[in-house]
């Protein structure tokens, strides 16, 4: 699976790349009573990765409005967008757009960050962070 991955190089500007995400075909219930081989009892799933805090965001109607500053996030984190589309814009001037059910791993906590644009009406999200990143599944 791919993820978009904002990340800041030493010199610190903020540039794209993916993040291939290794999934494996497993069953869903695996202890579960035995049943015909189905579509429906079966999932790719990644390996597990050691995350800190979840929160839940509400970025509210007028902050959409307004043109975002460049800024950088606390920690690495991989924000889920619950709602609508965000934009975000990197230092070195390249735009991407984020639609509802996609996420992102936001590493760029150092340099000159990125600009997030939200939608007029606001948006919904979950941050999630994850000290090692999608780098290191969790043993």
């Amino acid at each position: 699976m791919k993820c978009l991955r904002i990340y800041a190089t030493p010199d610190g500007e903020s540039h794209f790349g993916e993040v291939d995400i290794a999934m494996t075909l497993t069953r869903s219930f695996p202890n579960g009573a035995p049943v015909e081989p189905s579509a429906h009892y079966e999932a790719s799933r990644s390996a597990f990765y050691e995350a800190s805090r979840v929160r839940f965001v509400h970025i509210p109607a007028a902050a959409g409005v307004r043109e975002a500053d460049f800024h950088k996030p606390p920690a690495r984190l991989l924000a889920i967008w619950l709602d609508g589309e965000v934009e975000f814009e990197t230092s070195d001037g390249e735009v991407r757009r984020v639609s509802a059910g996609k996420a992102v791993l936001v590493e760029d906590t150092h340099g000159k960050g990125h600009i997030s644009r939200h939608p007029p009406e606001g948006q919904n999200s979950i941050q999630v962070v994850l000290p090692h990143g999608l780098d290191a599944p969790f043993a």
